[in-house]
């Protein structure tokens, strides 16, 4: 069956880094107004429609970027400037995930060549790894928001959006579909942990090193999906790990599209499972509790169901290689620490987007 009434879209965040030193920057070391103007010059490069965009405030023009980071508001809380954490890139809709991921790789390159002319550079990390606590003034009217505004100014993520064609959107029971991300969405997040650096170093709790902040400090307060019935019946995963190869975007997107196709996956979890088995993934990796178990059962049936729709299965054999090898990309990243004693490397690393 042809996969044309689906749609794809990309929000993927990235650390901003100088690029002589790879040292990892932040709002003290941004200005809104000088991001912003890296971004219009890189939206002046691409070829691409604008498809499914809106400007977000306090831009002023269409892009398929955004400066991401902290709303500093009027009485009104109305955005009139920005505490910058980094730089999201945000593709246009797609009928394809091919078709996504080379806007992606183009937007990507766009940035980049624009970045360095100020002497900068994107990187694909998914929790700052020198800074780790934020505090501003209120800039959202309910308490939580602000709450959670502050805590986000630290961490990077991308979001996976996937619309589905009308008859399949309409058979999608939503409290069904939570209970099946409560359970299989903490092995899925597993396949892209790679955010284990806190205040300079890797991150140590209980006597081991972690392999990523970032779904630790989320994993209590942040959903692992968002629904958008009004916007075409937009899907959001937003659990995963930053990647820095466009294969792993790939496979996420994959897998998130398993967990929409596939009626037979029969696990079912509460969100008091989900948040106590993310804490778990966050510092264990696969060696939490039935989380191989669940890794597979998704892959198994990713392979199965997938080529019914007309997706290839091709990038998932690599995450099938992590499962059995037990490795996340944030043990390449806690290496690469050792061998060179320092965050540079890795850093320099998260700047290509092969």
């Amino acid at each position: 069956m042809l996969n044309n009434n689906f749609y794809f879209g990309l929000e993927a965040e990235f650390l901003i880094v100088d690029s002589e030193t790879f040292n990892p920057l932040w709002h003290p070391q941004l200005s809104f107004e000088k991001l912003n103007h890296i971004l219009e010059a890189a939206t002046d490069r691409f070829n691409g429609n604008l498809e499914g965009l809106e400007i977000e405030k306090p831009h002023t023009k269409l892009m398929p970027y955004a400066v991401e980071g902290y709303a500093i508001v009027d009485q009104d809380f109305f955005p009139t400037d920005l505490l910058p954490k980094g730089i999201e890139i945000r593709t246009p809709v797609r009928h394809s995930i091919e078709d996504c991921l080379v806007s992606l790789h183009e937007l990507h390159t766009n940035l980049q060549i624009e970045l360095k002319n100020y002497g900068l550079l994107a990187s694909s990390l998914s929790h700052h790894p020198t800074e780790s606590k934020f505090y501003g003034p209120q800039n959202k009217r309910r308490h939580d928001y602000w709450q959670w505004s502050m805590e986000v100014m630290t961490t990077y993520g991308p979001d996976f959006n996937i619309s589905l064609p009308q008859s399949l959107r309409q058979s999608i029971d939503p409290d069904i579909l939570d209970q099946k991300v409560n359970y299989y969405g903490p092995s899925m997040v597993a396949f892209s942990l790679a955010s284990p650096f806190l205040s300079g170093e890797p991150w140590k709790i209980r006597d081991s090193i972690g392999k990523s902040v970032r779904t630790y400090r989320r994993s209590i307060l942040a959903p692992l999906i968002e629904l958008h019935p009004e916007e075409n019946g937009r899907m959001e995963f937003k659990g995963f790990d930053m990647p820095w190869h466009r294969e792993d975007f790939h496979a996420y997107f994959l897998l998130w599209l398993t967990l929409l196709l596939d009626t037979q996956l029969t696990g079912r979890a509460s969100k008091s499972s989900r948040i106590f088995d993310l804490g778990q993934v966050a510092r264990l990796g696969w060696h939490a509790e039935t989380i191989q178990e669940r890794a597979d059962e998704i892959l198994n049936s990713a392979f199965h169901v997938l080529p019914q729709w007309g997706f290839e299965t091709k990038p998932l054999f690599q995450l099938r290689e992590r499962l059995l090898q037990q490795m996340t990309p944030a043990d390449l990243l806690i290496q690469d620490y050792y061998v060179f004693g320092n965050l540079r490397e890795s850093l320099k690393r998260l700047t290509c987007l092969n």
